[in-house]
């Protein structure tokens, strides 16, 4: 689903009026206080959104993690790594242990892909193309891909290591000698080495956490001792509770007109971008966006700088940034900002002048998907852009389920679909060849129908390449081409912004220079402080 279509219609409850914020009281001492959307998935072979996700960065560990202020990954429970074309080998650290005290060995690395792999759910499709993986020694494991897959060590930061003593010691009975490889137990439990330990978990309400005393690097005394998760707060709660200081930081899916009010009365605003876009999607296997010039039309059409008003918070934060194409800006592959889209009218029409359709002789179909509010604003939008030169739009509420079910056939695919999508790994590949690659066609993130030869053939290449570099142009070249070929309006890239008590200080979401390139990595708790 859209990241996260849960996340999403939850941004869009109206607040209510707020009191100032200028001063805080501190009322929790060590306790950090901050709230999600439903459901925290604790189960790490499951987690797949945003809530998830901050779950599985803090109970668990990975082999490797993002670089912090820069590109790539760096080791983490794997103290080195070599690569041989479809084989990647590590040696892991001797000193780290499971938060039940039992060692971290290869073969809990090799558990933990197994099961991913058998539960089928979350992200386990990353996973697809590994044949198998092998202990070698108990700090050595080899993973042996179907073929080369270069994205692999940015896909590793989502497999969490989990103790394979312990989940065994909790089987119940399930479909083989596995049984539920121990699903009813990590759903209410962490079975993790990570910073911090599961105290009590409801996935509808509250996941509660505590520092571990044990972890094999040191946490500051700063960091919280203590962290509450909260669920499904209502945004007139979330402000509320942030204006009497109950809370410490909000989601990301407040909306802008709660976030500047809250900011007004003396909140700081956390951001964290990089990693996801706002796409407007056009079926390009149906007339009239079968036709390029058709295409070309509505991307210059479209109001670019309305879009990112319609988000902004502050004048200097906004949910949204200029897009400058389908990679957004600091990723792999991603285009220079003097390159960032903007509307061009007299270009529009030139466009449309030159489609085989005679624009009186077609409607475009607007859809916005139901449970994500503010698409509608877009939809309205888009359709008075495109009345400014003569295409006539009619927007048509669509519910994520049916939307899912009209994508999975091009001729009841919308002309224009609308959806937000993050790359889970901070990798281009994770992001675009969903979309593009013409393998992928007629999924919700790939309602555009494209066949190009040569966009596939440059995806491929970003797969399989092994220098840096040669994936670096690929990608550049294959976002070059999207361009052109415009299956897709690059709407703005997406900003997350969350509101704070000044009480917390986040590095990680306040200063670029220790930003994350994937998402949820700045609420890695170890790396905050609370001042009071």
């Amino acid at each position: 689903m859209q990241q996260s279509l849960k996340s999403l219609a939850a941004a869009l409850i109206l607040a209510t009026s707020a009191t100032t914020i200028a001063a805080l009281p501190a009322q929790a001492g060590g306790v950090l206080r901050l709230d999600e959307v439903p459901v925290g998935e604790l189960d790490p072979a499951k987690a797949s959104d945003y809530a998830d996700s901050v779950l599985m960065f803090n109970v668990y560990d990975t082999l490797v993690l993002a670089n912090q202020g820069g590109p790539g990954v760096v080791p983490h429970l794997a103290e080195s790594w070599q690569a041989d074309g479809a084989s990647f080998t590590f040696k892991l650290r001797s000193d780290v242990k499971f938060q039940s005290g039992n060692p971290l060995t290869a073969e809990d690395v090799v558990f933990s892909l197994d099961r991913m792999k058998a539960i089928g759910q979350g992200l386990s499709y990353l996973f697809a193309d590994v044949e198998k993986a092998e202990a070698i020694d108990a700090e050595t494991v080899k993973f042996t891909l179907t073929k080369p897959y270069s994205p692999f060590l940015s896909a590793l930061q989502r497999l969490p290591i989990v103790d394979k003593t312990l989940v065994m010691d909790n089987l119940v009975a399930g479909d083989g000698e596995m049984g539920d490889w121990g699903q009813a137990y990590l759903t209410e439990h962490g079975a993790g080495s990570g910073a911090y330990s599961v105290v009590s978990q409801n996935p509808q309400q509250e996941t509660v956490m505590a520092k571990n005393p044990d972890y094999f690097l040191d946490i500051p005394a700063a960091a919280p001792d203590e962290v509450r998760y909260r669920y499904g707060l209502e945004a007139a709660t979330v402000r509320a509770m942030i204006s009497k200081g109950e809370l410490d930081i909000s989601s990301q899916w407040l909306p802008p007109e709660v976030l500047k009010s809250l900011a007004a009365d003396g909140a700081q605003l956390l951001t964290e971008s990089g990693g996801g876009e706002f796409f407007i999607k056009m079926n390009t296997a149906i007339a009239p966006f079968d036709d390029q010039n058709c295409r070309l039309a509505m991307v210059n059409a479209f109001d670019y700088g309305a879009a990112i008003q319609m988000v902004a918070i502050t004048d200097t934060v906004s949910q949204g940034s200029p897009s400058t194409g389908a990679l957004p800006a600091g990723m792999l592959g991603s285009l220079p900002q003097d390159q960032a889209f903007s509307r061009d009218l007299e270009a529009a029409k030139q466009y449309l002048a030159a489609c085989k359709y005679d624009p009186a002789d077609f409607t475009v179909q607007l859809s916005w998907i139901g449970e994500v509010p503010i698409e509608e604003r877009f939809a309205l939008l888009m359709q008075a852009n495109f009345a400014e030169i003569g295409v006539k739009a009619e927007i048509r509420k669509v519910p994520w389920a049916l939307f899912t079910e009209l994508v999975s056939k091009p001729e009841t695919t919308p002309n224009i679909s609308q959806v937000f999508v993050n790359a889970v790994t901070g990798d281009p590949d994770t992001l675009i060849y969903g979309m593009y690659h013409s393998s992928a066609a007629g999924t919700w993130q790939s309602p555009e129908y494209l066949k190009d030869a040569k966009v596939d053939e440059l995806l491929d290449a970003g797969r399989t390449a092994t220098d840096n570099a040669d994936r670096a142009a690929a990608y550049t070249e294959v976002n070059q081409r999207l361009r052109e070929l415009a299956p897709s309006i690059y709407g703005y890239d997406q900003t997350a912004v969350f509101a704070a008590s000044n009480r917390v200080k986040v590095p990680a979401l306040s200063d670029p220079a220790k930003a994350f390139s994937l998402n949820g990595m700045g609420f890695t708790f170890r790396l905050m402080e609370m001042t009071e």
